[in-house]
């Protein structure tokens, strides 16, 4: 059984390591984000250095949310190896130690690291990204902004509606070049508006130089269409609000509130279960950095099983987000999307470990 002295030593080992690997990653993002900040901010009007790297700093949380799963696979394969290049994990197992006893406190720390990421430092970076989109937004103006279409889906007593707009501002409730397909409650096609632009009022929206086209009437221009919606100002705001700008803690009230307003949840609901997923993800990176890190030094070929280790951890990368984005379209549920890579991976690490300790 091991000791709490030697647990505490590797705990701290390996959080001081992990930790070290992402701290670096950080500087480097904030350092190539600040430059690229720089580059847009040159003929923008009232930009200047500070504000620049005030807003990279800003952007930089939210993008190092992404690479946390390598920086947990390169930290504790740096840990592995250091610790093996001076033979404390030889002595270890010297005295009867097996693998799956150090392992532990890695996989302890890998797990309060991914459970500290979900529940603290994303609501930190979803509100920083937040922050920096509107401040993005002011000082770079639209053309700052996304050039894809906007969809707006909607129910209403009159029956249901789908928005698209070019451009949104104020959250979503003043839109331009806007078509409104509008159907009956019994889901047939009742007309299709076109109009210049639209302001959402209490519970209709407001639609300005209209053109009204209907499969039983000849086309008719309006000066104002009215167009009865049951969403809120806030509703409409949080249809156009990223999954990756709302705080964990937020994302269970935004799903409920947008499945409420007849809209698509669907990935607010993949972000949630991705987040609940990430300190699993984070113990199959410890697991896959071991798999391929404890190779005794005498033995040669450490750089190969290094290798091995990252390409390996690119592969589960890789394979998360191509599932993901098959939950995103629907066609996979949420939790199996979410859950499925980290699962698969570490059983196979695990598998690895098995058959290279206890054949």
């Amino acid at each position: 059984m091991i000791g709490p002295t030697l647990t505490r030593y590797f705990s701290v080992t390996f959080a001081r390591t992990v930790l070290s690997v992402f701290g670096l990653m950080f500087l480097l993002i904030y350092l190539l984000d600040f430059v690229e900040m720089l580059r847009r901010a040159s003929d923008a009007k009232g930009s200047s250095t500070l504000l620049v790297a005030f807003l990279s700093l800003l952007r930089v949380p939210s993008v190092s949310e992404q690479v946390m799963p390598f920086a947990v696979l390169f930290g504790a394969m740096f840990a592995f190896i250091n610790l093996t290049r001076k033979l404390e994990l030889v002595v270890a197992r010297a005295a009867g130690m097996s693998v799956w006893q150090f392992m532990l406190p890695p996989v302890a720390v890998a797990l309060a690291i991914g459970i500290v990421a979900t529940t603290i430092y994303n609501p930190i970076s979803a509100l920083s990204k937040r922050q920096a989109d509107r401040l993005e937004l002011k000082l770079f103006g639209a053309a700052g902004a996304s050039e894809k279409a906007l969809w707006l889906r909607q129910k209403s007593i009159d029956g249901q509606a789908i928005i698209r707009a070019d451009h949104a501002e104020d959250g979503g409730t003043s839109l331009t070049g806007v078509t409104a397909f509008v159907f009956e409650p019994d889901g047939s096609f009742q007309e299709r508006v076109n109009a210049k632009s639209a302001e959402l009022e209490p519970g209709f929206w407001s639609l300005i130089d209209a053109h009204i086209i209907s499969p039983d009437d000849e086309p008719q221009d309006s000066k104002t269409f009215l167009l009865a919606t049951n969403l809120t100002a806030d509703q409409v705001s949080q249809s156009f609000e990223a999954p990756e700008g709302v705080p964990f803690w937020s994302l269970p009230a935004f799903q409920q509130r947008t499945e409420q307003a007849g809209l698509d949840a669907t990935a607010y609901r993949l972000r949630y279960q991705t987040l609940l997923a990430r300190p699993l993800l984070l113990v199959t990176m410890v697991l896959i950095a071991a798999s391929f890190s404890l190779r005794f030094f005498r033995f040669g070929g450490v750089a190969k099983m290094v290798s091995g280790g990252v390409a390996a951890g690119f592969v589960l990368y890789v394979a998360t987000t191509l599932i993901g984005d098959l939950g995103g379209a629907g066609i996979l549920s949420a939790p199996v999307a979410a859950w499925s890579p980290a699962i698969v991976g570490s059983m196979l690490a695990t598998f690895v470990l098995l058959q290279q300790e206890d054949g």
